[in-house]
């Protein structure tokens, strides 16, 4: 049966994916190197800030210490700290709440699972009074850079530390649903076995519909009544039947 729900972060919960590529630009012209948007978009998005950055900078011949990567990503994390005090509202996308409050009444576990650096996530939910609605944290400072989504690592380490918090919950892959808006968070998912809903909140409808197990347009149209009934006729009714949206 349906037990615990996981979140993305960027693309999911809050709709700042133009913001990353003009703060790594800045990084990237600060060690005198150039930064390439289509490079960007078509190799990184969805990975993690560290696994990316360690990417743009080996391709640029570049290859630094991790001391030295911290420190691009405490100031990457300051830019986008910033840039969050200078919106006039914070961009959290449609039906965040409202899927929030179905989850809670359904009393599903809920966790965000995401390749965003902590320091971004926690800046976002406490903006938002989010921060007590969701049971843990799994972000791309608690992983190595090879558990990087799209590798099931962080969504595994997530099944565990849920299951340490609360032995009883007994989580395996299969008790789990998996939002992603990403390829690499979808990747990521899939390779976890956990079935997962693709939000077209990035990429259009009919590309998330050709990764995911489910997609839809928007947070609001994610139906549980439909979704966890085709958990509870076995272990695999969830990623063996689709539909075109949920």
């Amino acid at each position: 049966m349906l037990k615990a729900v996981f979140w993305g972060f960027h693309g999911v919960i809050i709709n700042d994916d133009d913001i990353h590529p003009q703060l790594i630009a800045q990084l990237l012209l600060s060690e005198n190197l150039r930064f390439n948007l289509e490079e960007y978009q078509e190799m990184y998005l969805g990975r993690s800030d560290r696994a990316r950055l360690t990417a743009i900078l080996q391709t640029r011949g570049r290859f630094v210490r991790d001391d030295y990567l911290d420190g691009l990503l405490r100031k990457k994390a300051e830019g986008y700290g910033e840039w969050l005090r200078s919106q006039p509202k914070l961009a959290l996308y449609a039906g965040v709440d409202d899927l929030l409050y179905r989850i809670r009444s359904k009393q599903y576990v809920t966790a965000i699972v995401t390749g965003a650096q902590r320091a971004d996530v926690e800046q976002v939910l406490t903006a938002a009074k989010l921060t007590d609605q969701f049971s843990l944290v799994v972000s791309a400072s608690d992983m190595p850079v090879a558990a990087s989504k799209p590798a099931p690592d962080s969504y595994l380490a997530a099944i565990d530390q849920l299951n340490l918090l609360n032995p009883e919950l007994a989580l395996t892959p299969q008790n789990c649903l998996a939002i992603e808006s990403c390829f690499a968070g979808v990747e990521a998912a899939k390779a976890a076995n956990i079935p997962v809903v693709g939000v077209a909140q990035i990429y259009p409808y009919h590309m998330m519909q050709r990764c995911a197990t489910w997609a839809v347009d928007y947070l609001n149209e994610i139906d549980f009544d439909w979704i966890a009934p085709r958990y509870e006729r076995g272990s695999n009714a969830a990623t063996m039947e689709e539909k075109p949206a949920v």
